[in-house]
């Protein structure tokens, strides 16, 4: 697993790659636009050269942005969807842009509109950015989620129907965050449990399409549906499922990112995952 965190693009999106160097990471995660703006000024020419030639001065990647939480692809709302679609058709360019293999989003909410219904026109939402954009090297990654309100993905089946519905299924993966998926009732904590999770992952998604992970313990309980991180082995999850994951052979290649609290403890839990390992 290629380990790493959530990077600051503060200041210019190369500046993810400076902080992931410092951190000792072997890929990032960041923001390429205001996570919680509809507008975000345009990344420039030099900047994103400079983001490209960090990247290979570094050989860090697979590299992904993350998708703006303003996004809903799942609304029922046209004026708040098209409002989504503009705003993951600018996150899907800057990616292109930039040399990004992947964006991860949350599938979205449907607020009353019932489960199929949403997983249908994040379905067809999708076909239509994807039809839209000029970005053919970017892969998008639907994010599992807890499962909070009325939240979808917080099944990987939920995710497979996703995927199953669109017309473009060989531009869509998943990202498998380890809070959520323990919160949503997914036991990772114990050798049986994983084992049977990720059982049910690859059996759902096919194990070609888990292309990425977010390691977070869990502040909330087991099944709780809530989503609160925690530092590694101070959670609920504890540190034995990410054992099992940094040891995992069919996932060696999966960029793996910290969204813990604190930054100023990433390099530690760096360390940590690294001496998980064998």
């Amino acid at each position: 697993m290629r380990l790493g965190a959530h990077t600051s693009a503060a200041g210019g999106v190369s500046k993810a790659i400076d902080q992931g160097e410092e951190l000792g990471c072997h890929a990032v995660q960041l923001f390429t636009r205001n996570q919680n703006r509809w507008e975000s000024k345009p990344i420039s020419p030099k900047e994103a050269e400079r983001f490209k030639a960090r990247r290979k001065e570094t050989g860090m990647g697979p590299n992904m942005s993350h998708g703006s939480y303003l996004v809903n692809l799942a609304t029922p709302k046209e004026d708040l969807a098209a409002k989504s679609i503009d705003a993951f058709q600018d996150e899907l360019v800057r990616a292109q842009q930039i040399g990004l293999e992947y964006i991860v989003f949350h599938p979205g909410a449907h607020t009353g509109a019932g489960e199929a219904a949403g997983i249908a026109s994040i379905a067809s939402r999708l076909d239509q950015i994807l039809e839209s954009t000029d970005a053919p090297d970017v892969t998008l990654l639907l994010e599992n989620t807890a499962g909070q309100g009325t939240v979808l993905g917080y099944t990987f089946e939920q995710l497979r129907d996703i995927i199953g519905h669109s017309s473009y299924p060989h531009r869509l993966g998943v990202c498998i965050d380890t809070c959520h998926a323990f919160a949503a009732g997914y036991r990772l904590q114990d050798r049986e449990g994983y084992e049977e999770a990720i059982g049910n992952l690859v059996k759902a998604v096919t194990l070609e399409k888990v292309m990425a992970f977010h390691l977070n313990d869990s502040l909330r309980p087991y099944s709780s549906r809530k989503d609160r991180h925690a530092h590694l082995g101070e959670g609920e999850l504890g540190l034995d499922a990410f054992r099992f994951l940094v040891n995992d052979s069919r996932f060696e290649n999966c960029p793996g990112v910290l969204e813990t609290p604190d930054p100023e403890r990433w390099p530690q839990e760096l360390k940590l995952l690294a001496s998980l390992r064998g």
